[in-house]
């Protein structure tokens, strides 16, 4: 049997012409591209402000990023296998709603009360498990029943937040266990706790996708899916594994915030959808799929987050937010546009 490794990379990679060797150097080079427009924010955030660089400002970004580099996590796998979730926004409000929902006890001093169907040791497992119910019935929509993958997450975005809303009675839940909101609040070497495990994470994600089978398929998948099934990939089983992951990683980017913030807010991840994929787009992947890595993600993050830092220290009033977001999204598209040669449908 051919060794299936092999033509996951076939699969994955595009004609071979005298010019593949320039563009993948090309490509290694797009990953470090962000770097010097971090330094460059570095630089401009001092000039700004003296706070910048003050170790609580800092590590105020830093731990801002490590809620939002989740979901950027997911999102960066699912449209490198060529697929979109939009409802990853949702589940990280949705899914700690209905761990509390579970643990809370119908009665007592509490503001609110749910149905204490579970310990509150249980409400992470619970979460999580929220999560990956989310995740397993879009790739249900998607692959099953071949819905449309960007209509049927916008459908799941709208329904997750209005159930978010109605378990939540419109309330924000300041009563967590203890076990739920430790590591978002904890601090482990001088730094936040999320930090350390979304680095971890992102980490593990890499090598993966580089290195191992299953993860160099996501490339193969999203380059060129015939091509990929010829090859003996289970294209559909891994997008549907992709998906569920996604989705369990936005959950958990649900425990960190509600341990940051120390409550389940009723808006939680409202609009986190144009932070999501302007950070992917700047960081170099590719919404046509096949193309992309999560450390060029993860600088996204990171340049993102930087430029609301720096506008903020500058006076510019949160309000112009989204407007940043949609620039940025914008910006980087046409960028990605003549810098590759290749029409974005």
């Amino acid at each position: 049997m051919t060794d299936t490794s092999q033509l996951t990379a076939d699969a994955a990679a595009p004609e071979k012409t005298g010019r593949a060797v320039p563009r993948l150097q090309l490509t290694r080079y797009r990953d470090l591209s962000l770097l010097p427009v971090i330094l460059l924010l570095g630089v401009i955030g001092f000039i700004v402000s003296p706070t910048f660089l003050t170790s609580d400002n800092l590590i105020g970004v830093l731990q801002q990023c490590s809620e939002l580099s989740l979901l950027v996590l997911g999102e960066a796998m699912i449209l490198i296998t060529g697929r979109m979730d939009l409802s990853l926004e949702s589940t990280i409000g949705v899914a700690p709603v209905i761990a509390m929902w579970l643990v809370m006890p119908r009665t007592g001093s509490a503001t609110y009360h749910g149905i204490g169907l579970m310990p509150g040791w249980t409400s992470i497992p619970l979460c999580l498990l929220a999560g990956l119910l989310i995740g397993g019935f879009n790739g249900f929509l998607i692959l099953k029943l071949r819905v449309n993958g960007f209509i049927a997450t916008l459908g799941m975005l709208t329904m997750l937040r209005g159930l978010q809303d109605g378990i939540s009675q419109g309330k924000s839940i300041v009563e967590v266990p203890k076990s739920f909101s430790y590591l978002g609040g904890a601090s482990w070497i001088g730094a936040p706790a999320a930090v350390w495990i979304c680095l971890l994470l992102f980490v593990i994600g890499g090598l993966a996708l580089g290195y191992l089978r299953h993860g160099r398929a996501l490339y193969a998948i999203g380059g060129n899916k015939e091509a990929a099934r010829a090859a003996g990939i289970r294209v559909d089983l891994i997008t549907w594994a992709v998906l569920g992951i996604a989705s369990l990683l936005a959950a958990f980017a649900g425990v960190l915030y509600v341990g940051h913030y120390g409550a389940v807010s009723s808006t939680q991840g409202n609009g986190w959808i144009f932070q999501v994929f302007a950070a992917t787009v700047i960081g170099g992947v590719s919404l046509n799929g096949g193309r992309g890595t999560l450390f060029g993600a993860l600088t996204g993050v990171v340049a993102l987050q930087l430029v609301v830092n720096v506008t903020t220290l500058g006076g510019v009033p949160p309000l112009w937010d989204k407007f940043l977001y949609g620039a940025i999204i914008i910006v980087a598209l046409i960028i990605s546009r003549f810098a590759s040669g290749e029409k974005q449908d």
